[in-house]
C-alpha cells in the first residue's frame, strides 16, 4: 500500500526514478530533466522527496535550493545551494571561481560588491555547480521556480542542457503565471521542457476515488459510504494538503464528523458558476489563472465578514493566505514576507473574522474552495 501522501502519484513516483536511472547508468550526455508542475498543496515537494528516498543507486551528491519567498535576490537558488556550506572548504580551485565571485554567489554579508558582468557571473555560477557535483552522479533539485529571481533562472536554464554533467535536474514550479518573473519563468519552462528527453509532470488534485484511499488508511475498519467520500472531495476539492488539514483537525473521531466543514453557510458555496467580467478564469493548476486570490475590482468591492461570494483581503493578506495553504507556522510566515510574528498573528485573526472561520484549517479550506472549479463528481 502507498504511503498516504504518495496516493495518486505512484506513476509520477516511478517515473522519477526510470529517468534517474538514464543518469546513474551515464546514458546521457546533458542532464536529464523532470519539471514537476501544480498547485499550492497539491504535494509537489512531498512527490520530489519521496523519490530522494528511493533512489537507487544513491546519488553522490545532492544539491537543493529554493528561493526566499516574497523577498527573491540574485541567484538565491546557489545561495540556497552553498548555504552551511564553508566557502573555504569547498575545495573550489580560484581559477575556476574566484573566492571572491564565490562569496557573492552565496550572498555572504561580508561579501565584496559585485564586479563582474551579468555574463561572467552566470558562467561563474555555472562552474560552481559543475565543480559541486563533480564525476556525479548528482541530483540538482529547484523547488518554487515560480518564486525564483531571474539570475537564477538563467542558471537552472543553462544547468539543464549543460554538457557532461552527470546530473537529474528535479524542477517544482506553479504554473508561470504566478511567478515572480511570469515571461522569464515561462521562457525557462519552455526552454527546459524542451530538452531532448525531458519529462512533465503536472499534478492536479485528487479524485474521489483515491480520497476513498487515502480514507480507508486513515479510517480501518471503518464503514465509507460513498456519501462520505464525495463530502470529503467536494468540501477540500480533492487539495492533498487541505485533506490533510481536515483529517488532523477531526483526529480521533468517527468518519462522520468529516462532513462538518460541507455544510457551509452559502456565502463558501464552490458551486461552478459562469465566469464574471473582470475576473480571470480558474487553470489547470486550479487557481485563478493570473494571481490565485488576488482581487479583482468586483471582489474588492465585495462585502467583508463572509456576506459576499469572497471577503475583502488586503494584499498582505492574501500573502499570508496563501502560506496558510502552504502549510507554514506563524513563524514560517514571518520569516518568508519578512514581518514579525506578532504581524503574523494580527494578519491571521483578520483572515478569520473576514472569512468567518473558526481555525486555520478551516480558512485554507475557505481559500482552497475559493480557488477549485468543482467538476461534477463522478459515479464511485
Amino acid at each position: 500500500m502507498l504511503p498516504m501522501s504518495m496516493v495518486g502519484r505512484a506513476d509520477e513516483l516511478a517515473e522519477l526514478g526510470r529517468v534517474w536511472s538514464t543518469v546513474a547508468g551515464r546514458r546521457r550526455r546533458t542532464p536529464a530533466v523532470v519539471v514537476v508542475t501544480g498547485g499550492a498543496g497539491v504535494g509537489k515537494s512531498l512527490l520530489v522527496a519521496a523519490a530522494l528516498d528511493e533512489l537507487t543507486p544513491r546519488p553522490a551528491m545532492v544539491l537543493s535550493g529554493a528561493a526566499r519567498v516574497h523577498s527573491p535576490a540574485p541567484y538565491d537558488w546557489l545561495a540556497a545551494v552553498l548555504s552551511g556550506r564553508d566557502p573555504d572548504r569547498l575545495d573550489l580551485p580560484a581559477d575556476t571561481v574566484p573566492p571572491d565571485a564565490l562569496a557573492w554567489l552565496a550572498q555572504q554579508p561580508t561579501a565584496p560588491r559585485e564586479r563582474y558582468a551579468p555574463g561572467t557571473l552566470l558562467r561563474l555560477a555555472v562552474r560552481a555547480v559543475r565543480a559541486l557535483v563533480g564525476t556525479g552522479p548528482a541530483v540538482l533539485v529547484v523547488e518554487d521556480l515560480h518564486a525564483l529571481d531571474p539570475a537564477s533562472l538563467n542558471l537552472i536554464g543553462e544547468l539543464a542542457t549543460a554538457p557532461g554533467l552527470p546530473a537529474l535536474l528535479v524542477v517544482a514550479t506553479r504554473p508561470a503565471a504566478h511567478a515572480v518573473a511570469p515571461e522569464l519563468a515561462g521562457r525557462t519552462l519552455a526552454r527546459l521542457c524542451g530538452v531532448p528527453g525531458a519529462v512533465r509532470q503536472h499534478l492536479g488534485p485528487l479524485r474521489p476515488v483515491e480520497v476513498a484511499e487515502v480514507l480507508t488508511q486513515v479510517y480501518a475498519g471503518h464503514p465509507l459510504p460513498g456519501r462520505l467520500v464525495r463530502g470529503v472531495w467536494r468540501s477540500t476539492g480533492g487539495n492533498p494538503y487541505a485533506l490533510t488539514e481536515l483529517l488532523a483537525a477531526y483526529a480521533g473521531q468517527p468518519p462522520e464528523a468529516l462532513l462538518a466543514p460541507v455544510d457551509v453557510p452559502p456565502a463558501f458555496d464552490v458551486r461552478p458558476r459562469p465566469a464574471r467580467r473582470g475576473v480571470p478564469p480558474f487553470d489547470a493548476d486550479g487557481g485563478r489563472a493570473a494571481s490565485g486570490l488576488s482581487r479583482t475590482p468586483e471582489s474588492s468591492g465585495a462585502s467583508a465578514g463572509g456576506t459576499g461570494l469572497s471577503a475583502e483581503l488586503t494584499g498582505r493578506e492574501v500573502e499570508v493566505l496563501d502560506c496558510l495553504v502552504a502549510g507554514m507556522s506563524n513563524k514560517q510566515v514571518a520569516s518568508a514576507l519578512g514581518i514579525s510574528v506578532r504581524t503574523v498573528t494580527v494578519h491571521v485573526s483578520n483572515l478569520l473574522r473576514k472569512t468567518g472561520s473558526a481555525s486555520r484549517t478551516e480558512v485554507a479550506l475557505w481559500a482552497v474552495r475559493r480557488r477549485l472549479a468543482e467538476p461534477t463528481p463522478a459515479e464511485m
